[in-house]
C-alpha cells in the first residue's frame, strides 16, 4: 500500500496517521488507497470499535497532492473512492487536527464525529479558487454544520477558518494544546470503544439521519468536479499554482 500511512491498533481502536510530513501530508493515490483498506478492515471486524485519523508532524493534511493528482486518473478516483468510503463508514471516527487542513483535509473531517483541533488549526476549503467545486459531499455538510454565511466565507471565498472560529462554529468538537492533542483524540476514542456497541452505532446512525441526501450530493458534486477538473479555469488555475503566480481568468 503505502508507507506514508501508517495503521496501527490499540484495544479496539484503528488509528490511521497520514505521515508524509515532509509534504505537509498531502495525500497521493496509494495513500488513499492505504486508508481505504483501514477502514473497510474497521468496519469489517466486530472487535475494532472506532477510527481514529491524525497527520504526523506540523500539519493535520494539505489535501491532494497535486502533482500525483494531476498525473493520471488513478489519484483523482482514489480521492473520490476515499470520501465514499468515509462517507459511508458506519462506525465512530475521530480527528485530531494540527496546523492546516485543506481541501480533503478538511472536508473528510465533515464525515468525523468527534474533531480535536490543536489552537493552530486552520481549515482551508479552496476548491472554487483551483476552478474546481467542492467535493465529500461538503456543498451540503458544510452549510448544516457551521450555517451558510460561514460555509459560505469558506466555499465561495476559499478563506480559511481558524480553529477558534471553527470552534465557534460548531465545526470542531474541542480545542486541545497542541502537546495533548494526539493523547487527548485517543483517550476518546478508547471512551468509545467502552461504550455498549450497539447502542453507540444505533445512536450515530440516528445522528447521521437518511443517507440518501448525501449520496445523491456527492454524485453531483463528483459530475461537476470531473467536468471543472478539464475546463479552461481549472488549468489556469492549476498553471498559476505551479508557476507561483496569481491567476487570470477569463468572464464571457
Amino acid at each position: 500500500m503505502s508507507d506514508e500511512i501508517r495503521i496501527t491498533e490499540d484495544a479496539g481502536v484503528i488509528e490511521i496517521m497520514i505521515a508524509r510530513p515532509d509534504k505537509k501530508n498531502a495525500l497521493t493515490g496509494p495513500m488513499y488507497r492505504a486508508m481505504i483498506a483501514a477502514l473497510a478492515d474497521a468496519m469489517a471486524r466486530p472487535g475494532i470499535g472506532a477510527v481514529l485519523i491524525a497527520g504526523q508532524g506540523d500539519d493535520f493534511c494539505a489535501g491532494n497532492d497535486l502533482k500525483d493528482f494531476m498525473a493520471g486518473p488513478e489519484g483523482g478516483v482514489a480521492a473520490f473512492d476515499f470520501i465514499q468510503a468515509i462517507a459511508a463508514f458506519p462506525k465512530p471516527l475521530v480527528a485530531a487536527v494540527q496546523g492546516m487542513a485543506v481541501g480533503v483535509g478538511t472536508t473528510m473531517l465533515l464525515h468525523c464525529d468527534l474533531v480535536y483541533a490543536a489552537p493552530d488549526a486552520r481549515f482551508v476549503m479552496p476548491f472554487v479558487n483551483l476552478g474546481l467545486v467542492p467535493e465529500a459531499g461538503s456543498s451540503l455538510l458544510a452549510p448544516v454544520i457551521m450555517g451558510h454565511a460561514k460555509a459560505a466565507a469558506m466555499l465561495l471565498l476559499g478563506e480559511p477558518l481558524d480553529a477558534d472560529a471553527a470552534d465557534r462554529a460548531g465545526f470542531v468538537t474541542a480545542i486541545v494544546p497542541a502537546d495533548a492533542l494526539l493523547a487527548h483524540a485517543r483517550a476518546k476514542a478508547a471512551m468509545l470503544m467502552a461504550k455498549p456497541p450497539q447502542a453507540l452505532l444505533a445512536t450515530r446512525r440516528l445522528m447521521k439521519g437518511d443517507p440518501a441526501m448525501l449520496v445523491a450530493r456527492m454524485e453531483e458534486e463528483g459530475q461537476l468536479f470531473r467536468k471543472a477538473l478539464g475546463s479552461a479555469e481549472a488549468q489556469e488555475a492549476f498553471t498559476a499554482f505551479f508557476e507561483k503566480r496569481p491567476p487570470v481568468f477569463q468572464r464571457g
